[in-house]
């Protein structure tokens, strides 16, 4: 994918960056070279963008040629609600008063050029303003009211209003940009879509080992994708793709939710999508959402502050209790009395209002099924950690014991089990689910259902092997051809 830099003047843009051409603003609306072309990334830098004027028309028009333009037009749109300060200052409180908290006046304006601040100590909330509103050149004004620093204002700025002394870095800031993963491929001929593959390589427990990354690469490519592994800071080229495939551990307070919500937004085929990912990280959702449908469960209970007397009738002892966003076992523990239910439930309660309860049912082994688009993809059996009652024991220090595992062909799993899997997954979307369940004889009983799951090269992979690979890789071709069509 080629890039230009659209400007007004030529004068606008002196720098000249390998790979990247400069384009007059009218050229580019005008020129028949310029409607024609294809997969072009178009970095806007024109000196305006209210409403219908020439820069507002570059970012507009180049969503309707195919082109990947940086500010998209949602973004721009995005900058003039009334409501984007309130929205910055929920989500960045923490960050913000630690990167003003020196500041000797009661304003502050901040500058950011590709996501980067002049000011070092300001890099991560520059970052942060870029992910969320990703334009080329950002203004934020912050004042101190009372005790702490708000933002009062969020928006584009313009080349001309780029101080003089700041030329330098900005010219910099954007060789960084254009050339960080960016630099010019040749594309294979076959290659139809653009695929984005989210990862995080500092991750601990991925969902996804090395090898099965490289798997998932292949399958893609086979099918006629260009594959890119991005990360967390490469929020603001998520419209360049055509599809977004998520394999880093997802949260709803959390930059994969955000990457899933703007390429939901952008109109890429994306998986995890957002809806997923917040039903799927609530496990009060989950439960109520099972019991709704009549999907089987172990006896399930909402704990609260007003009803925490009544949990050990209701499930007895040991019981299990579970934080709602817990995640790896985390945060889901076993009560043996009414002491400890008392103590680890106030513990839970002071960080969300509502947890959950179930009874405690002991089996040797959970099942687990891949759903994807409501459809049964892969069984395996995680037997328990020796001495412990979870597949995976976890010391005090970090350290990790996981049980063996079993996979199993689809055809070889309990109907029942796959039944009952496949019922909860439709419940929850068309997305690409893990199951997981207890089976006691032909009875089985969801125990959660978690978007995101892990598909690890050596594990889920033992009985289909490549082929789990593309049949992944055709759900995104499927749906891509199906919009296309429309």
């Amino acid at each position: 994918m080629s890039g230009i830099v659209v400007v007004d003047q030529r004068s606008d843009w002196p720098v000249d960056i390998p790979g990247m051409e400069v384009v007059l603003a009218w050229d580019y609306l005008t020129q028949e070279l310029h409607t024609r072309a294809r997969r072009v990334r178009v970095y806007n830098l024109c000196r305006s963008f209210a409403y219908q004027s020439t820069g507002y028309y570059v970012s507009l028009l180049a969503g309707a040629r195919g082109h990947k333009p940086l500010p998209e037009i949602t973004t721009i749109q995005d900058l003039k609600l009334a409501e984007s300060p309130r929205i910055v200052n929920d989500e960045i409180e923490e960050l913000m008063q630690r990167s003003l908290a020196r500041i000797g006046s009661n304003e502050y304006v901040l500058n950011i050029y590709f996501g980067r601040s002049l000011a070092k100590r300001h890099e991560r909330l520059a970052s942060f303003l870029f992910n969320q509103f990703p334009a080329p050149l950002l203004q934020a004004t912050f004042v101190y009211k009372g005790d702490e620093w708000r933002v009062e204002w969020v928006g584009p700025i313009a080349l001309g209003e780029v101080p003089t002394s700041h030329h330098e870095f900005l010219y910099e800031a954007a060789r960084d940009y254009f050339e960080r993963k960016r630099s010019p491929r040749v594309r294979r001929e076959s290659a139809r879509y653009d695929l984005a593959i989210l990862i995080n390589e500092h991750e601990k427990e991925p969902p996804s080992n090395a090898r099965a990354l490289k798997l998932f690469e292949k399958a893609a490519e086979d099918l006629g994708f260009d594959v890119e592994f991005i990360d967390k800071r490469d929020y603001g080229h998520v419209a360049e793709f055509d599809a977004l495939f998520i394999r880093e551990t997802t949260a709803v307070n959390h930059h994969t939710y955000r990457f899933a919500r703007r390429a939901a937004r952008e109109g890429l085929v994306v998986v995890d999508d957002p809806l997923s990912i917040l039903r799927a990280a609530n496990k009060v959702f989950l439960a109520q959402l099972m019991e709704r449908h009549r999907i089987p469960q172990p006896k399930t209970m909402l704990i609260h502050s007003r009803n925490l007397k009544l949990v050990a009738e209701a499930l007895g002892f040991p019981c299990v209790l579970k934080q709602p966003d817990s995640q790896f076992s985390k945060g889901v523990i076993k009560v043996e009395n009414a002491a400890e239910l008392k103590q680890k439930a106030a513990e839970m309660l002071e960080r969300s209002d509502l947890i959950i309860g179930q009874s405690f049912e002991p089996t040797d082994y959970d099942w687990r099924v891949g759903v994807l688009d409501g459809q049964p993809l892969y069984a395996c059996r995680y037997f328990m950690a020796k001495d412990h009652w979870q597949v995976v024991k976890r010391a005090g220090d970090g350290a990790k014991v996981e049980g063996n595992h079993e996979t199993l062909a689809i055809e070889d799993a309990p109907a029942q089990v796959v039944s009952i899997a496949v019922q909860a997954a439709r419940a929850v979307g068309n997305g690409l689910y893990g199951v997981d369940l207890k089976q006691f004889g032909k009875v089985a009983k969801v125990i959660e259902v978690n978007d995101n799951p892990n598909i690890d090269h050596g594990v889920e992979d033992l009985v289909l092997k490549e082929v789990l690979y593309r049949r992944i890789m055709e759900h995104f071709i499927k749906r891509l051809e199906a919009r296309t069509r429309t």
